[in-house]
């Protein structure tokens, strides 16, 4: 990293990707992950709403622990189609219904990001927009038997097999589909470093 920020980094993710993307940007990282953080959001949220009201409530468990040279950065990603939330599949049949749903259309990929220190929190979300071709049945069942990404919101990772043959445009970051928007991020562990002074 081109400056040095005034805090140790800690990432709060079991995302490889995320831990992937944040090592892009150069900067020394812990990470810490504590279990049974509830994901729930409240029913009447809608939109960039959604990740933001997830990363603060995955911050707000780490407050506690939080030291005080020490600043967290937790992240949630959804998928939005038609003002329907698509988050992690329970299992391969949700997979493939989510695959449909997004098959022949656009959607948005939107992550709420939180950075959170022993004394305040600055939270952030970016949203790209993804268009798909018309995926068949065939290429969606190869994807989810093989790749089996339950682990993703809305079924898919861009980087992997299913973004190759499926994705037809792409409106803003393709690092924030990937599970965090590194750009903005960086920008903003800037400011928020600079305004500590």
């Amino acid at each position: 990293m081109v400056k040095e920020l005034p805090y140790r980094i800690v990432l709060a993710s079991n995302s490889p990707r995320r831990r992937e993307l944040l090592c892009g940007l150069g900067i020394p990282f812990t990470v810490r992950v504590l279990d049974g953080i509830d994901e729930s959001w409240p029913y009447e949220l809608k939109g960039e709403d959604i990740p933001l009201y997830i990363s603060r409530s995955k911050a707000s468990a780490y407050r506690s622990s939080i030291a005080a040279d020490e600043l967290v950065i937790t992240a949630d990603t959804i998928v939005c189609v038609d003002g329907q939330v698509l988050g992690k599949p329970v299992d391969e049949c949700d997979a493939r219904r989510m695959l449909r749903l997004i098959s022949g259309r656009w959607h948005d990929v939107i992550t709420g990001v939180t950075l959170m220190t022993s004394c305040r929190s600055h939270s952030f979300a970016v949203s790209t927009r993804v268009r798909f071709c018309d995926l068949s049945d065939e290429e969606i069942d190869h994807y989810v038997s093989d790749y089996a990404p339950m682990d993703k919101a809305g079924a898919y990772g861009i980087q992997e097999w299913i973004g190759y043959v499926g994705v037809e445009r792409i409106e803003g970051s393709y690092f924030n589909v990937v599970g965090l928007p590194v750009q903005r991020l960086y920008r903003e562990l800037l400011e928020f470093s600079n305004t500590n002074k």
